[in-house]
């Protein structure tokens, strides 16, 4: 049979992943590149993530695989449509993002979608983050096809209301931040072009300096707790977080020491 009509070895079975996309993004996370069609994220399609609140969980988890895409087109943009706050430099910058070829756009309903769909026609543009929480299906259809035919990268972020609704993109994700010495976000696979994925995976998303204090903490900890001394938490601690001297700031303070050097 496959002899005599070869094209039958490239149809796709809804019971496997689909590896025939065209063309990928590596996520650099190995486990989420596993369960993905075509080991990464799908360049010329819509991505659909889900969240509990907008701007909690999208940088972690985006920004090694959107370092790679301006390393890869320096001259490209970046467009950033309807983001709930404005980036923070230093920390993406600690990313290795470059902030000089980021767009920002700020409007209100209707004008979201144009701009996103303007930003998808636009040849000097890489990649596209829209941040669309009103967004209906027949919306992002039109996203969808947008994207396809310009064949950019294209991630759409909605809250968690919208995981009833129905969607057009192939691949549709949810975030749940967690707390795990494994790691500190549990990816739920919600569509792919393939089985349902059974569990969610579980990522280290932190950047790697705060993981290693994190790990070094921790490490503390243990040995404090076999040596017999009190552990003090944090939340044990009676200085307040706003104070300069809390172990919050010591924190952050060593991150930002770290990062001058």
């Amino acid at each position: 049979m496959s002899a005599s009509f070869p094209i039958f070895a490239h149809v796709w079975r809804a019971d496997a992943v689909d590896h025939a996309v065209a063309q990928t993004v590596d996520t650099a996370y190995a486990a989420l590149n596993a369960v993905l069609p075509g080991g990464g994220w799908p360049q010329g399609a819509l991505v659909e993530v889900l969240q509990p609140q907008a701007g909690l969980y999208e940088w972690g988890l985006l920004a090694p695989a959107l370092a790679a895409v301006q390393s890869a087109q320096p001259r490209q943009l970046m467009v950033l449509v309807g983001a709930p706050c404005l980036p923070f430099g230093p920390a993406l910058g600690a990313r290795q993002l470059n902030m000089q070829r980021m767009v920002c756009v700020h409007s209100k309903g209707p004008a979201l979608l144009w701009a996103t769909r303007e930003a998808l026609q636009c040849a000097d543009v890489a990649a596209v983050l829209a941040w669309l929480p009103d967004a209906r299906s027949a919306h992002l259809r039109r996203l969808q096809i947008a994207a396809h035919a310009h064949n950019k990268l294209l991630l759409v972020f909605r809250p968690l209301r919208a995981q009833a609704e129905s969607s057009p993109a192939p691949l549709r994700l949810l975030l749940e931040g967690v707390v795990r010495d494994e790691g500190n976000l549990l990816v739920h696979v919600l569509k792919r072009r393939g089985p349902p994925l059974g569990a969610p995976l579980l990522l280290n998303t932190w950047p790697p300096r705060l993981a290693a204090l994190l790990a070094a903490s921790r490490e503390r900890l243990r040995r404090q707790r076999e040596e017999g001394a009190p552990a003090r938490l944090p939340s044990q601690v009676a200085l307040p977080v706003t104070s300069p001297h809390s172990p919050l700031h010591a924190l952050l303070d060593r991150i930002a020491h770290l990062d001058h050097h």
